[in-house]
C-alpha cells in the first residue's frame, strides 16, 4: 500500500520545482517569443497602413486614367469601324482567291491520287501474278515430282499468266 500512496501523494518540493520551472519557461518565452512576435505584428501593421495609403493614391490615378480611356475608346470605335470595313472587303477578296487556289490544288491532288492508285493497282496485280506463278511452279514441281528446267518453267509461267490475265 505504501507504493501506491507514494504514487498519488503530494510532495511540496516537486510542486515548488514545477512552479519554478513554469515561471522560468514563461519568462524565457516572453523574452524570446512574445516580444519578437509583437514586433513582427507591429511591422506588418505598418506595412498594411502604407499599402492602404498607396492604394488610395492609385485609386485617384486610376479614375483619371479611366476618363482618358473612355475618351480614347470612343475615338478608337470610330476608327475601328473604318478599319473593319476595309479589312472585311480585303478578306472577301483574299478568301475568293484562296478558294480558287484550293480548288485548283484539290483537282491536281485528285488527279495525282488517281494516277497513284492506278500505279499501285498495277503493281499489286504484278506482285500477285508473281506470287501465284511461284506457287503454281511449286505445285507443278510437286505434281510432276521432278525439277523443271528453265524452258518448262517459262512455258508454264507464260501459260498461267495468260490464263490469269483473262480472268482478271
Amino acid at each position: 500500500m505504501s507504493g501506491f500512496e507514494n504514487f498519488i501523494g503530494f510532495n511540496p518540493w516537486t510542486a515548488l520545482f514545477t512552479l519554478l520551472n513554469l515561471v522560468l519557461t514563461f519568462l524565457i518565452l516572453k523574452k524570446f517569443l512574445f516580444k519578437p512576435v509583437n514586433k513582427m505584428i507591429d511591422d506588418r501593421q505598418n506595412e498594411i497602413d502604407a499599402l492602404y495609403a498607396d492604394a488610395a493614391g492609385a485609386k485617384t490615378e486610376a479614375e483619371t486614367l479611366r476618363a482618358d480611356y473612355i475618351r480614347k475608346l470612343a475615338e478608337a470605335k470610330d476608327s475601328s469601324a473604318k478599319i473593319l470595313s476595309d479589312a472585311t472587303r480585303e478578306a472577301n477578296l483574299r478568301g475568293e482567291e484562296i478558294l480558287r487556289q484550293a480548288r485548283a490544288d484539290a483537282d491536281a491532288l485528285r488527279e495525282k491520287a488517281g494516277a497513284d492508285i492506278e500505279l499501285e493497282r498495277k503493281k499489286a496485280l504484278n506482285d500477285v501474278k508473281g506470287d501465284i506463278s511461284r506457287i503454281a511452279l511449286d505445285i507443278a514441281e510437286k505434281v510432276m515430282e521432278r525439277e523443271l528446267d528453265e524452258k518448262d518453267q517459262e512455258r508454264l509461267i507464260e501459260g498461267f499468266l495468260r490464263d490469269m490475265g483473262d480472268q482478271l
